[in-house]
């Protein structure tokens, strides 16, 4: 076969990739743990997504196998090393802020908007079309490659630790769930938890205070229950406060007890700095009532420490590396109940140089004058790193740059991908650095032709690492 000409081969897949894509997201595959079975490890939305993948790969005529419905494959190929593509098709909640429904996709301005439609359903639908292609077009391969399907990205990973467990690790391979020209190095990633205590002073008292989804997502809305003697004047310097805060939001009083209410911008928690954390913003702005005891810690915390605070500095966990850059740190999950408890739950994600022990031992002495009754780790992962002369690394920056014209060089992000799980394991696309990031937030979507700009890509890339 002579040149191909990758790019006009996938306009023939056009219809039939989107009419696939839009059964994928068209369920809701957020995890949910309160519907989790033995059946449904994450719940019964993921485990819906993987059958249905599973089934457009039966379709085609692919070998394919449903691992305990935490994970599953779509096999092609011969031979004794394995290229795995690692995506996922779990999502973090939809939140609030839409203006469609999230689980209806729509097209509009050549957009799919719908939450998974970049993150992640939408790019490993464009790599799982790219190995179709390759088998279409019966072009001759010596090496097997698995479309590896998780269902549990967006939280514990669970899904994978199962994968590895019970199935062949591939060689080398990459995951379509980050951005072009290519990810070859991925910062280390931990959370640390905060506990409270739920008490009070004899003033004003904290209710309530709850923000956040997921401790990987920038709070974008934050709800307040508090009791003070003068509900009327705490709703007039609310209403002054918002005027000169980038965030709008509402006060209602009700007897002594105010709701307040905020509205911020949600963002991957990797990238803290382009969201506004709602929750730390109304910690700010009580933090000067009269609360006292475990309340008062709990807002003072928030407020002091943790308020715009996306480098980690004011923690004193801020560190560089001149290769990985800069630890980032999001505040993603605060809760608070009168006489109950409350927690806060941050993720860091650092460069090499600095590990987990370095920055728990930091939050504990930076926080040790606070009622803060625990500090501790929440899972995590190393930093991780492949150099740009292995030959999967000089492969993909080759394809890529000759497909696009653009600048073909390595990058160091602070989210966490599949890509890691390996070795030889690196994240490629589908986001190109024009892409407009949404991964994340109200109103996700992902451009049809940056998506059928990446399934060109991956099927050039694919063939070439499967056929060398």
């Amino acid at each position: 076969m002579g040149e191909i000409n990758w790019k006009e081969i996938v306009e023939d897949y056009k219809e039939d990739f989107i009419e696939d894509l839009f059964t994928l997201l068209r369920i809701n595959s957020t995890r949910d743990d309160d519907a989790a079975t033995d059946e449904y490890p994450v719940g019964p939305g993921p485990v819906e997504a993987l059958d249905a993948f599973l089934e457009i790969g039966k379709r085609d005529g692919f070998t394919t196998k449903n691992f305990d419905n935490w994970a599953g494959h779509i096999e092609f190929g011969e031979g004794d090393e394995i290229l795995g593509v690692l995506g996922h098709v779990d999502v973090v909640p939809a939140g609030t802020g839409w203006d469609s429904d999230p689980f209806e996709p729509i097209i509009k301005d050549e957009k799919i908007y719908a939450r998974g439609s970049s993150d992640d359903k939408g790019p490993t639908m464009a790599a799982y079309y790219a190995m179709k292609i390759i088998k279409d077009l019966d072009l001759p391969v010596s090496k097997k490659i698995r479309v590896i399907i998780g269902t549990d990205e967006e939280s514990g990973w669970g899904c994978m630790d199962h994968y590895l467990k019970v199935a062949e690790t591939p060689d080398f391979g990459f995951s379509p769930d980050a951005y072009f020209p290519i990810i070859n190095g991925e910062k280390g990633n931990t959370s640390v938890q905060l506990n409270f205590q739920g008490s009070n002073g004899d003033q004003d008292k904290l209710v309530s205070f709850q923000a956040g989804l997921r401790a990987n997502m920038v709070p974008q809305d934050a709800v307040a229950i508090v009791e003070v003697d003068n509900p009327k004047e705490l709703v007039e310097q609310y209403d002054k406060f918002l005027e000169n805060a980038p965030i709008s939001g509402d006060a209602a009083a009700e007897g002594n007890e105010v709701t307040l209410t905020l509205v911020g911008k949600a963002a991957h928690g990797s990238t803290p700095e382009h969201g506004v954390n709602a929750a730390t913003y109304l910690a700010t702005f009580l933090k000067d009532y009269s609360f006292d005891k475990d309340a008062k810690a709990f807002l003072n915390v928030a407020a002091k420490y943790l308020h715009e605070n996306h480098d980690g500095k004011k923690l004193g966990i801020d560190y560089q590396d001149e290769l990985m850059g800069h630890l980032s740190s999001n505040f993603g999950i605060f809760n608070f109940k009168a006489e109950e408890s409350g927690e806060i739950l941050a993720n860091m994600r650092y460069p090499q140089g600095t590990d987990e022990e370095t920055i728990l031992n930091q939050f504990k002495e930076t926080l040790k004058d606070e009622a803060v009754e625990a500090v501790t780790i929440d899972g995590g992962k190393a930093p991780h790193y492949v150099p740009t002369d292995d030959p999967l690394v000089e492969t993909l920056l080759d394809v890529y740059g000759r497909q696009t014209g653009l600048e073909a060089h390595e990058m160091v992000i602070g989210g966490g991908t599949y890509g890691r799980l390996l070795d030889r394991g690196v994240a490629f696309g589908a986001m190109f650095p024009d892409s407009v990031d949404t991964m994340h937030q109200a109103n996700e979507f992902m451009a049809i032709d940056d998506l059928m700009r990446a399934m060109s890509i991956y099927a050039e890339a694919i063939y070439k690492l499967i056929s060398e």
